[in-house]
């Protein structure tokens, strides 16, 4: 008979009930610590935090995200957006508790009123305007073109360019 079964049967059933609730115990204890230090369901994750914070700016730093700011005001307004969002406020809400406390300069998206309106207009205008424009030249750049080809058969009056034209057609 092996050494270990010699072993088992020198154990008595009390030994072996105590030392496997003993198990048992230890390994709900381990696990129980390890579910400790799971996240609450309402604490807001970094990502959520982040996603609300890149849509707000800096009102201490021009133009800086709230996300990537590194000043200490910064983190103090991402904590409050943390807690805010624990809280059960929606984006909608806080950014406009920021508004409130800062004004529209906050919004990474200006919103459409007032003047901040014709932020959404020029551009478009622009573009068209400025493909108008190019429309416009690229078809006088072809006309010259084709009214030269015309011009090449008349002889010039000036005698500079005649001669100039003489020398040319030696090369």
């Amino acid at each position: 008979m092996p050494v270990g079964s010699l072993f088992l049967r020198g154990l008595s059933k009390k030994v072996w009930v105590s030392s496997l609730i003993y198990l048992i115990l230890m390994l709900l204890i381990f696990f129980s610590t390890v579910n400790a230090q799971e996240l609450t369901p309402n604490a807001p994750s970094d990502n959520e935090v982040n996603a609300i914070a890149k849509q707000l700016y800096c009102p201490v730093c021009e133009n800086t995200p709230l996300d990537v700011c590194p000043t200490q005001a910064c983190s103090e307004w991402r904590e409050l957006i943390r807690e805010k969002l624990a809280s059960g406020w929606d984006e909608s809400q806080i950014k406009a508790y920021f508004v409130e406390q800062f004004g529209d300069r906050v919004l990474a998206t200006p919103p459409a009123r007032g003047i901040n309106w014709l932020v959404y207009i020029i551009p478009p205008l622009a573009f068209i305007f400025g493909g108008i424009v190019l429309f416009r030249a690229f078809r006088t750049w072809k006309k010259p073109a084709e009214m030269g080809d015309k011009n090449l058969a008349q002889p010039s009056s000036d005698e500079y360019i005649n001669r100039l034209e003489e020398e040319l057609r030696k090369l």
